[in-house]
């Protein structure tokens, strides 16, 4: 059927070119956006001033020898009149035979209300746009077939309106983190992309080849050692928000591509960036909701501060009564096996420790909640505790039962940061495809002498899919990876 229209169309297009018109001109003469037209209608209306609006068909309706349409551009909609007597009778019926709905299409007129009340513009002449060779679907199931609204975000845009507002929301989130960053001295900066070697946090990465050079380069994972970086640089206040790779799983809260918010703070560490953090969150939900308290997936999240602070071990104990510094290896794999938790060749304590917190505890906390002092191992970048070695000087922020940012006192001393990367050296050795890599170059601008420092990293899809009520990251990410669809 969608052949045979575009069939139809394609002859209308060659009519419209046998006419001397041309089907996608170069310019438009708009004089107004629809919603300008409409706020300002009654004061355009009475000047009777002819004005040019401009948009994209969404609807025709002929009676006898006139014509109603509804054309829409980004922000608005409104109602267009089509008179043969006032078009010519030879101008009408071109539009009648050659113009659809789906058509972008440039409006000259004057602005007046039908006998219904009904906004309007009578169309003193008219001239098309862009000619459109397949119909719009009459009725849009993306709503049904969720992967087609996904594979054709285009027209889940065109049709959803309310897929449009998430996405002008996320674009006020990010204006809005950037306007406070830097209100706080923080300078917007720009890294590496392609990187020699992939570091900052532990994924397995994308692998590309860069000719010219005859090496191998890495899709980034991370903004981290390159903010650390600028901080030995002699930058205090640095951030970023840009795309990350991980070669990993997707579901609900992972994507292969997806947007990251990283920041660094010398001199300063992970509780003043605790605080940091809940002032950053206060003004983001107040410029951008109105309030601190926002509704998910039928429940009532409260942003408040300041927000509960909870250690690592204690809400491991607390869910799956667990005792992590008390039980060995062997037996919390045992544990973990009946739990029913994977275990990836490679995997030390820590690291099975958390898949267990990640599957059984995680999911429990819902208000705003710091995760704090995971054991040492669970980041190598990351500072410990000086009264508790045992343990490292960072937290996670959990919202709704997922992992929004990690931060930490940043891991300063070069002679440590070496003897943290060949552990995971043997890690990757041994099978983990995630653990970190050995970095020479930044080891090198390590030990020309970083400033304490705390640093805090945060999903941006992941905010936006909370602050949204989305269920999936997909629904936040314009145009998310897909599985290539079966022909």
């Amino acid at each position: 059927m969608t052949s045979e229209l575009r069939k139809i169309r394609l002859k209308k297009l060659e009519a419209i070119k046998r006419a001397g018109v041309l089907p996608y001109p170069e310019e438009t003469k708009r004089t107004h956006k629809i919603i300008e037209a409409l706020k300002n209608f009654n004061k355009l209306a009475s000047a009777k001033k002819e004005i040019v609006l401009v948009g994209r068909i969404r609807s025709l309706r002929e009676h006898g020898g006139s014509v109603f349409l509804d054309i829409e551009d980004g922000k608005g909609l409104i109602q267009a009149y089509f008179r043969k007597n006032r078009l010519g009778e030879k101008n009408y019926n071109f539009f009648l035979g050659n113009f659809d709905i789906g058509d972008f299409i440039e409006i000259r007129g004057i602005l007046f209300k039908t006998k219904k009340g009904e906004k309007t513009i009578e169309a003193a002449d008219y001239k098309m746009l862009a000619k459109a060779l397949l119909p719009l679907p009459t009725k849009w199931h993306g709503l049904k077939d969720i992967e087609e609204r996904y594979r054709k975000r285009y027209l889940d845009l065109i049709f959803n309106k309310d897929a449009k507002k998430k996405f002008e929301i996320r674009s006020k989130i990010i204006q809005e983190i950037g306007a406070f960053l830097k209100d706080q001295g923080f300078l917007e900066v720009e890294t590496p992309v392609l990187q020699p070697i992939y570091g900052g946090t532990k994924a397995k990465p994308f692998k590309t080849r860069l000719n010219t050079l005859n090496i191998n380069l890495y899709l980034r994972i991370a903004h981290e050692l390159y903010l650390k970086r600028l901080l030995v640089g002699g930058f205090e206040k640095v951030y970023e928000i840009g795309r990350m790779f991980r070669n990993e799983g997707m579901d609900r809260f992972h994507n292969p591509e997806f947007t990251m918010l990283d920041f660094y703070w010398a001199f300063a560490d992970y509780k003043d960036m605790m605080r940091l953090a809940e002032q950053m969150f206060e003004n983001l939900l107040k410029k951008v909701f109105g309030g601190l308290k926002i509704e998910y997936q039928g429940k009532e999240i409260d942003f408040k501060t300041p927000w509960q602070r909870i250690e690592f071990t204690q809400g491991l104990k607390k869910y799956t009564k667990i005792n992590f510094e008390e039980i060995h290896l062997t037996a919390l794999k045992k544990e973990a096996r009946q739990m029913g938790v994977k275990i990836k060749k490679g995997e030390g304590k820590t690291e099975i420790a958390d898949e267990i917190y990640k599957k059984f505890c995680r999911p429990k906390i819902w208000e705003p909640t710091f995760i704090i002092h995971h054991p040492i191992g669970f980041q190598p970048l990351a500072k410990q505790l000086e009264r508790n070695p045992g343990k490292l000087a960072n937290f996670q922020l959990v919202v709704a039962g997922c992992e929004l940012g990690n931060a930490f006192s940043e891991l300063n001393d070069p002679i440590e940061q070496r003897k943290r990367f060949k552990e995971q050296e043997k890690f990757f050795k041994s099978g983990l495809e995630e653990a970190q890599r050995m970095d020479e170059d930044f080891l090198e601008a390590l030990e020309y002498g970083m400033p304490p420092a705390t640093g805090f990293g945060m999903g941006i899809d992941r905010l936006v899919a909370l602050l949204t009520d989305s269920h999936s990251l997909r629904e936040v990410i314009l145009f998310p990876t897909m599985r290539p669809k079966e022909k």
